[in-house]
């Protein structure tokens, strides 16, 4: 190991010893609604009083700094990333925060992609928190690799995957690399679960149905959470507001409180 290298694992260790919970929120699979789980996660905890940050290892699609409306770029002083913080002061690490040009692609091979995880880790300033949640790409390549080994203190991770046999078998995948690198998973959040329909009730199953409950069964875990399909979500995180934080007691927002309890109790104990 190099001197530089080695330097960078103690800054790491040192950067993270005031973290108290880190979690990891993986999918395998894209689409299924990752990035919007994390961030109604890290509000809803930091709703309840929690000292809560998020960092968006998706160096290709970020999007967690626009959902927590934040904007402004990351900024260094003496060698540290200097932390912007977004909704209920939320402090937010993510690449697109230290890009010129939003629309700019990051073009980047795998071994690129590990060094700036550690980099980005070593440099940060996170100060005290009670949890660090991580939004992981799709897949289970580099960037959760990076993650899993370069993080030996991590609590665990969190599977997201919507109803369907097809997201099913890919979010397995991703449990399965958990357990290779003995990391324990904390639960399951089916997203998408359902539609219920505002006028006459009725309950559609648009994605399909059970991937929740059998994912975690197949994985020894718990279903953490059963999000239903919102037609609010969508404008809201566009406007940089949490279905968490909406007005109303729908049942999205409900089912998100519960994934709170949730996972509040499992790592109380």
């Amino acid at each position: 190991m190099s001197s530089g290298s080695k330097l960078e694992d103690e800054s790491l260790t040192k950067r993270l010893s005031s973290v108290k919970n880190i979690i990891a929120v993986m999918s395998g699979k894209g689409g299924v609604g990752k990035s919007t789980v994390t961030v109604n996660l890290a509000v809803g905890l930091a709703s309840r009083g929690f000292k809560v940050g998020v960092f968006d290892a998706d160096f290709h699609g970020p999007s967690v700094s626009k959902m927590l409306g934040v904007s402004e770029g990351l900024y260094g002083a003496d060698n540290s990333l200097i932390l912007p913080s977004g909704l209920l002061g939320v402090k937010v690490l993510a690449i697109d925060l230290m890009l010129p040009d939003k629309t700019m692609p990051v073009i980047w091979r795998g071994p690129m992609k590990g060094n700036m995880i550690k980099r980005f880790l070593s440099d940060a300033d996170w100060g005290s928190l009670d949890y660090l949640l991580i939004d992981l790409p799709p897949g289970t390549g580099d960037e959760p690799l990076s993650i899993m080994q370069l993080i030996p203190s991590i609590k665990g991770i969190i599977l997201v995957t919507h109803p369907s046999q097809l997201s099913e078998f890919i979010v397995d995948k991703a449990g399965n690399m958990a357990k290779i690198l003995r990391i324990p998973i904390l639960g399951v959040v089916e997203n998408m679960s359902y539609f219920k329909c505002p006028n006459c009730g009725s309950i559609y199953y648009i994605f399909g149905e059970g991937a929740g409950e059998k994912i975690a069964s197949y994985l020894n875990t718990v279903l953490l959470a059963k999000i239903p399909l919102d037609p609010e979500a969508s404008k809201l995180a566009d406007n940089g507001t949490p279905l968490i934080l909406s007005k109303g007691e729908s049942e999205s927002k409900q089912a998100y409180e519960k994934l709170v309890d949730e996972v509040i109790k499992i790592l109380d104990k």
